[in-house]
């Protein structure tokens, strides 16, 4: 009996000590991701909306970037976190950004609407350009509406190996979103101006 409660605690032991490095591994590789596969349209946003930058690309490397931070209370122990800078490989070129709003869209998707091309900043107001039955309106982190894309099905997710993305598909089409406010919405529901 003795030597079976030994065994019990020593596979549950090994299975924490398993359990606990794949935590730090997975961790590692939440930080390295690849967008690969489509070409697609890179476009990035200051909070009030305004473009600053766009650039295309097939292969793209994302990678995050670790820092490392003393206590607070002054020992000479450190953390490591993650940094708000990102590193973007781009089609092997390279391009650091952060606190950035960053869209990247495949190739042929193209938005119902474009908010700095509008008299408005109001959903309601461009509600009839909206062609299908349900949008997504992406918006910078400060909530400035920039696209409104629409589709038939658009579904999200949170990528585990890209650092602070959320992963879109309209109607089998891919979009990733970093640093960015979005709602999905039927199009019903949005009120006649």
């Amino acid at each position: 009996m003795m030597m079976k409660k030994w065994m019990t605690a020593v596979l549950a032991a090994g299975i924490a000590l398993l359990c606990g490095c794949s935590d730090i591994r997975q961790k590692e590789n939440n930080f390295n991701g690849n967008i690969y596969g489509n070409r697609y349209t890179i476009e990035t946003f200051s909070d009030d909306g305004t473009k600053v930058l766009k650039t295309h690309g097939s292969r793209i490397g994302v990678r995050g970037n670790m820092i490392r931070k003393e206590s607070a209370d002054g020992s000479a122990s450190e953390t490591t976190e993650l940094s708000s800078v990102i590193t973007l490989n781009i089609d092997n070129r390279e391009m650091l950004t952060c606190g950035d709003t960053l869209i990247f869209f495949e190739d042929g998707l193209t938005p119902d609407v474009v908010f700095a091309d509008e008299e408005t900043r109001s959903v309601n107001a461009v509600r009839a350009k909206i062609t299908k039955k349900t949008a997504v309106i992406i918006k910078s982190q400060a909530g400035v509406p920039l696209y409104a894309f629409s589709g038939k099905k658009i579904t999200w997710s949170v990528p585990d190996d890209l650092p602070k993305f959320t992963k879109l598909m309209v109607d089998n089409k891919v979009m990733y979103i970093h640093r960015t406010n979005f709602q999905i919405i039927e199009k019903d529901l949005i009120d006649q101006p």
